[in-house]
């Protein structure tokens, strides 16, 4: 229901889909280290495939920075291939060393392939093919100018680009932007001034824009300083653009849309793991989650829902302890759900989900508070998933909250409401992988062994030949 490769964390990514029906993910990825180094870390892009967006499987490394002294030369960053002829032109975020403050130099790369899969990749030159106009936008220091993402121009046969900026008529802590460039052949581009400038926002990333069925267009970004994402609806690309407030709660991050196998669209996002893998550790690069669905009404803000998809992927309803799974709880009053406890067969909580309506809240042990958010009406029905250490909540259907918890044993899930326990039937979660540690760093599956960890006193896979 995860991924990363094993040993490595994962940041922004790309999908793309083969004429089979095949796809690939092209994602940055760097190792596990206590603090996270993006400029020396960030230095290649791996690769895996999948023909269900749910299995990944991992395929090499596809793609690294350029050669001393060239744009590339330090980093490559957010990525965005797109079908060009019979093959791919993709456009990446390259760093080539930093302002005299620290400050990442940033612009925009193209390499070109002659196959469909993600592989392949040859540069375009030497030199970047859309840099910031100081018009509009910060250079140098503070500045931003990464995470390419274009499209076919809806008012003419050119390509749009859509780039994370920052807009210079702005104070550096609210200069969040979303810039935008046109091209009549992917290799030479007009700028222009900001698409979308909020002026609340202090960084606007990995923007991805998708035409829907209607004609009318979708913006979605990541915001940096609550690390969600947000959306915006035009009816051209050059907008009037509106504002339609989080898509994705506060913990998901560097959104793509997709097409799915069922013919549905669907949104993939990043989620974070902890450094050390403890409660306490600071927030860090982590993995890909699974899909969930897209939905997007007429005059309305777009929703992120349960993928139905993913219920082949659950077992028969239990009432029997089990890590891995989703459990579904109707509310009637304020409740008080426990999914682990802190040692097997104690009634003594450490991962709980709690909703007094429109309040709802994940503490771990000892009531310590994890994540929590204000939903924006009562909610009947709750549908939370547990993949190891990572929480998922819905209300009512709708994405609305995640966070992580390493602490605790799997139990019964009780669900208690006005002095009285009632016990929630879960369905286990099958992992497509189970003992590979991208899934799950607390416990990679039900069917395997386990024994205490000596680091994190955590249950972890025993030893195998």
């Amino acid at each position: 229901m995860r991924y990363a490769p094993p040993g490595l964390v994962v940041n922004d990514f790309a999908l793309l889909r083969d004429e089979d029906g095949t796809y690939a993910v092209l994602h940055l990825q760097g190792p596990w280290t206590p603090e996270f180094d993006h400029l020396r870390m960030e230095t290649s892009y791996g690769r895996a495939t999948s023909t269900d967006l749910v299995h990944w499987q991992p395929a090499g490394t596809a793609f690294g920075t350029g050669l001393p002294g060239r744009f590339d030369e330090q980093a490559v960053w957010t990525m965005h291939p797109i079908r060009h002829g019979d093959g791919m032109a993709m456009f990446y975020t390259g760093v080539r060393g930093l302002t005299d403050d620290g400050w990442p130099l940033q612009s925009v790369g193209l390499a070109y392939s002659d196959r469909t899969d993600g592989t392949g990749w040859r540069r375009h030159g030497t030199a970047p093919v859309v840099e910031a106009d100081p018009r509009w936008y910060r250079t140098g220091a503070r500045m931003g100018w990464r995470d390419p993402f274009v499209v076919r121009d809806d008012e003419g046969d050119g390509w749009v680009m859509a780039v994370c900026a920052a807009d210079a008529s702005l104070p550096v802590e609210v200069s969040g932007c979303v810039a935008w460039a046109t091209s009549d052949d992917l290799e030479h581009w007009t700028v222009h001034p900001p698409l979308i400038s909020p002026g609340d926002v202090d960084e606007l990333e990995c923007p991805v824009l998708e035409r829907l069925d209607d004609g009318s267009w979708l913006l979605i970004g990541s915001i940096g300083a609550t690390r969600n994402f947000e959306a915006w609806t035009a009816p051209r690309l050059r907008g009037p653009w509106t504002r339609r407030g989080p898509l994705g709660p506060t913990g998901s991050y560097a959104p793509r849309i997709i097409g799915a196998p069922d013919g549905s669209r669907v949104v993939v996002h990043t989620t974070p793991r902890r450094v050390g893998l403890t409660d306490t550790g600071a927030r860090c690069r982590g993995v890909i989650a699974q899909p969930k669905l897209l939905v997007t009404p007429p005059d309305a803000a777009p929703r992120l829902e349960w993928w139905p998809v993913l219920n082949a992927w659950l077992g028969e309803e239990t009432d029997k302890p089990a890590l891995h799974a989703v459990g579904d709880v109707e509310i009637s009053g304020p409740v008080e759900i426990t999914l682990r406890t802190t040692a097997p067969g104690s009634d003594r909580p450490a991962l709980t989900v709690g909703c007094d309506g429109k309040n709802l809240r994940v503490t771990g042990p000892d009531g310590t508070p994890l994540e929590e958010t204000v939903l924006t009406a009562p909610a009947a029905t709750l549908r939370i998933l547990t993949v190891g250490e990572y929480v998922e909540v819905y209300a009512d259907d709708v994405f609305v909250l995640t966070t992580l918890c390493y602490s605790g044993h799997p139990a019964r899930w009780t669900a208690v409401t006005e002095g009285r326990t009632r016990t929630v039937p879960v369905r286990p979660v099958r992992l497509p992988e189970p003992h590979r540690d991208d899934a799950s760093a607390v416990w990679p599956g039900p069917d395997t062994p386990s024994v205490p960890s000596p680091e994190t006193g955590h249950e972890s896979a025993k030893a195998r030949p």
